[in-house]
């Protein structure tokens, strides 16, 4: 394991319970007590944690680790998700993608779908996204045409955002726009923890034909501080079996189609 490799390790354990010790880094990774503190000094002066006697802590919830550096919640879950809204995209499609990691994992499945990257003189997808990664790692795919929209990059997450973004997005028309939230209830709707992401998804979403919900089943009767769009902008949620029968049923009564990810 490079150094590269072994930073990385270390905020993947921070990001597991947002405190870490030495001692753990040690046992973990393999590597010597001094070589721990050495490591977590360095992400210390990059401003990635905050040392303690003994270990390090997260900054703060407010300060989400970039998602390189963090370990994706219920990853299982996540993937099932990814696979249901792949399903839902025929080839030749043009989707919308926010950033997230349920977004990133419906990215690489559609990158790995043999008939998008069937050769062609025509795309066998479209993406439009405000997410870095997702172009990133679309980028290199020839049978995907990848539009990345401009604005501000957060200093959260690799997400661009603000009236560039919002401009872009005005100009295109999508077949369908894959959404992640913080928290889907059927009275408030889709929410999440930033007002400018929260508009910004709301834009792709209301330049869709159909605008999709991706969200696993611990973020239902959930509520973040930005609504997401108005009522009715989204028609389907996707998530997992996790979904119990009454939330489901609220939610279908709330006038969404509901698809459970096997």
């Amino acid at each position: 394991m490079n150094r590269t490799e072994r930073l990385t390790a270390v905020l993947d354990l921070l990001a597991e319970s947002g405190r870490v010790e030495v001692d753990e880094i040690c046992e973990r990774l393999g590597v010597s007590l001094a070589t721990a503190r050495r490591d977590l000094d360095a992400l210390a002066k990059q401003q990635l944690l905050t040392r303690t006697r003994g270990g390090a802590v997260a900054h703060s919830v407010a300060y989400d680790l970039p998602l390189r550096y963090k370990n994706q919640q219920r990853p299982e879950e996540k993937l099932a998700i990814a696979r249901a809204a792949a399903a839902l995209i025929p080839r030749g499609a043009v989707i919308g993608l926010c950033g997230g990691t349920t977004t990133t994992a419906i990215a690489d499945e559609v990158a790995g779908r043999a008939d998008i990257m069937e050769p062609s003189a025509d795309p066998g997808l479209t993406v439009v996204t405000n997410a870095i990664n997702i172009g990133m790692l679309l980028s290199p795919r020839p049978q995907v045409k990848t539009v990345l929209t401009g604005g501000v990059v957060h200093a959260r997450s690799y997400e661009v955002i603000g009236g560039y973004a919002e401009a872009v997005i005005g100009s295109v028309s999508l077949d369908l726009a894959f959404i992640g939230v913080n928290g889907i209830d059927p009275v408030a709707g889709p929410t999440c923890h930033d007002e400018a992401e929260a508009s910004v998804n709301a834009a792709l979403a209301a330049r869709a034909k159909r605008a999709v919900i991706v969200a696993d089943s611990s973020k239902i009767d959930k509520r973040a501080f930005a609504t997401i769009g108005t009522p009715g902008l989204f028609s389907t949620i996707v998530t997992d079996a996790g979904v119990t029968d009454d939330q489901r049923s609220r939610l279908e009564d709330a006038g969404y189609e509901v698809i459970v990810a096997r």
